[in-house]
């Protein structure tokens, strides 16, 4: 082959691997291992974890300047008051009782758990006790409280790796048990002949919107209700031991206005002026004004309550549904 063509046929093929992640990284759904789910008729769910944050605290990238002058917040802490055990527990009941019966409509085998959580491998399987209640990473900036809770219709809540990313040292003894659990669960899985699916969906209240290059508005938080991407997902575990996974990589949101914003921040009218002071004297310092607040970078940090309103429970049931439908639609295709 002649030199130009071998370079141009390189040059493709950098094409090709440099434009795949792109388009993997837009696309609705990330998949691992597909070909473990291939000729899987007959499943159990063995797992049905759904998470509710109620408090997340959000940081932008640097902390006061300009941006705290103008009334942006650089630090936003969001607490959800309003839902009430009763209503996570009847969302994620409902959730499941759909997801089966959509995996039903697909034409899957679904079998009872009951032959799991009975099978000597389950004996291996670190339990907990439900509701989890867990601090969890969001991303670089964010962290939040949330609790999982499971279905009524499953006798006991497991976890498998990657399902929920905890943050703090509780993490760590996390992440050992659900290497564990996914031992036993495969052992199940290869005796028995059905694939194990593990659920995890995290529900965030709020909406996030941080500031572009040239905006002076801060973290701006309103309410909304999501599925996350990246940490929710769907396992399963093939009767061959290969596990594949499915995760949300676009928040299955809800449009609405689900919850009532106050801003609860102490002192909101004290913290307001100092910021607007700081952020003067430190834009002043760098435009060499004041020399000696050059440096000065108080931020502005925030706190905002969301009151759940009546239609919460509607629009969390109506997210999980629509994160259902994403994921089994894809589940199907990969069959």
């Amino acid at each position: 082959m002649p030199n130009r063509f071998k370079f141009s046929a390189f040059l493709f093929a950098l094409a090709l691997s440099t434009a795949c992640p792109l388009m993997a990284q837009d696309a609705a759904l990330k998949v691992h291992s597909a070909e473990a789910v291939k000729g899987v008729q007959t499943v159990t769910v063995g797992a049905f974890n759904v998470g509710f944050i109620f408090e997340s605290m959000d940081r932008g990238k640097q902390n006061g300047g300009m941006i705290g002058a103008f009334g942006g917040a650089t630090d936003a802490k969001s607490i959800l008051v309003g839902v009430t055990p009763v209503m996570m527990q009847a969302i994620t009941d409902a959730a499941y009782a759909d997801f089966k019966a959509q995996l039903g409509a697909r034409g899957f085998r679904v079998a009872e758990a009951a032959s799991l959580f009975a099978s000597p491998d389950f004996g291996r399987v670190k339990q907990m006790v439900a509701p989890y209640e867990a601090g969890v990473r969001l991303d670089k900036r964010s962290t939040g409280k949330a609790s999982y809770y499971k279905p009524n219709a499953l006798p006991s809540q497991f976890m498998l790796p990657g399902d929920i990313v905890s943050s703090g040292m509780s993490g760590m003894g996390l992440t050992m048990a659900t290497g564990t659990n996914q031992y036993g669960v495969s052992q199940f899985a290869k005796t028995s002949g059905q694939g194990v699916i593990d659920v995890t969906y995290l529900i965030d209240f709020s909406q996030l919107k941080r500031p572009g290059a040239f905006s002076f508005g801060g973290l701006q938080v309103n309410s909304g209700i999501a599925v996350v991407d990246d940490y929710s997902k769907l396992t399963m575990v093939a009767p061959t031991g290969k596990v594949a996974t499915i995760t949300i990589n676009q928040p299955v949101v809800v449009e609405g206005d689900f919850a009532a914003k106050q801003d609860t921040t102490k002192g909101a009218g004290i913290q307001k002026a100092a910021n607007i002071a700081s952020g003067v004297m430190g834009g002043l310092g760098r435009l060499g004004g004041f020399g000696g607040f050059g440096g000065m970078k108080f931020g502005n940090s925030k706190t905002f309550t969301f009151t759940a309103r009546p239609d919460y429970q509607a629009g969390a049931t109506k997210a999980a549904t629509l994160a259902n439908t994403r994921l089994l639609d894809q589940l199907a295709a990969l069959r």
